[in-house]
């Protein structure tokens, strides 16, 4: 097992994982343990590095996002000169997008909508339970996500069973969608636009859900996912007058276009979180 170590200032791992993105995680005592696919990893903090420990170094580099220069683009939404935006990234610069997996990306946001971060984690964690692989990993116990076979041959009185309630027919749907041969990964090439309304062609996912999957799937950060706290701050903090939250969404990617995501989970995190202290 390695560590990658990285400077805390554009890594906080509590800011990153608990700001809305990615659901498989655990903290306890500071340390947390970060789930994808079948892989694991250790997150903590000691003076002003992070560390992470895993037996996939190649793949948690990837998945951190560990080449590209976070301070580069804090400089950028700094540059973008409006004082709440400022004080916003200087609060919430250790944030970092993640590289999740698309599927298992696709199908926590299908289950995401309209739920709970405590709820959704709840969920989530039943479906690996269920229908995913017994791993063991860095001394980790844990289930994998499962496979597109695995979820596709679950029934629907499973998926409601384990509280999906009107959201089972959506990822049982999907997972036979995906077991039939749709390949997500075939859309990777396509721009920002193009990929949204492919995904929005899919029953159950709507724009909010597809700009997430946009995001944190394929790692188009000209996207600007907007729920109910991103219309706030829209309305709040940056004088919007747009009441629609597709026309929202279209209207803030078109202001920050590749520096979008970046600026959404900022001001996400700092309305749920930082507001509040």
């Amino acid at each position: 097992m390695s560590a990658i170590k990285i400077k805390s200032e554009f890594f906080n791992a509590k800011d990153t994982l608990e700001c809305g993105q990615v659901f498989r995680y655990s903290e306890s005592g500071g340390v947390y343990t970060v789930y994808s696919l079948n892989k694991v990893a250790k997150i903590y903090t000691n003076n002003d590095y992070t560390y992470i420990e895993t037996d996939n170094a190649d793949y948690f580099a990837s998945y951190f996002d560990l080449k590209t220069d976070y301070n580069l683009i804090f400089n950028k939404i700094l540059g973008v000169n409006n004082p709440f935006i400022t004080n916003v990234a200087q609060l919430a610069k250790g944030i970092r997008i993640l590289k999740q997996d698309v599927t298992e990306t696709a199908f926590s946001f299908i289950i995401s909508q309209n739920n709970n971060i405590k709820r959704i984690q709840s969920t989530i964690e039943k479906l690996c339970a269920n229908l995913g692989e017994k791993t063991v990993k860095n001394g980790v116990e844990f289930y994998a996500f499962p496979s597109v076979k695995s979820l596709a041959s679950a029934s629907l009185e499973f998926y409601k069973s384990i509280g999906l309630g009107y959201r089972a027919e959506y990822v049982k749907g999907f997972a036979e969608m995906l077991n039939g041969g749709y390949n997500l990964e075939d859309l990777r090439a396509l721009s920002t636009a193009q990929i949204t309304n492919e995904l929005l062609k899919v029953k159950g996912i709507g724009k909010k859900v597809a700009d997430c999957i946009t995001l944190f799937g394929y790692s188009k950060t000209d996207s600007f996912p907007v729920d109910t706290w991103i219309e706030k701050i829209y309305i709040q903090n940056l004088n919007g007058t747009q009441k629609d939250r597709v026309k929202i969404s279209n209207e803030l990617t078109s202001k920050f276009g590749t520096l979008s995501g970046y600026v959404q989970q900022y001001v996400f995190y700092y309305k749920r979180s930082l507001e509040n202290k």
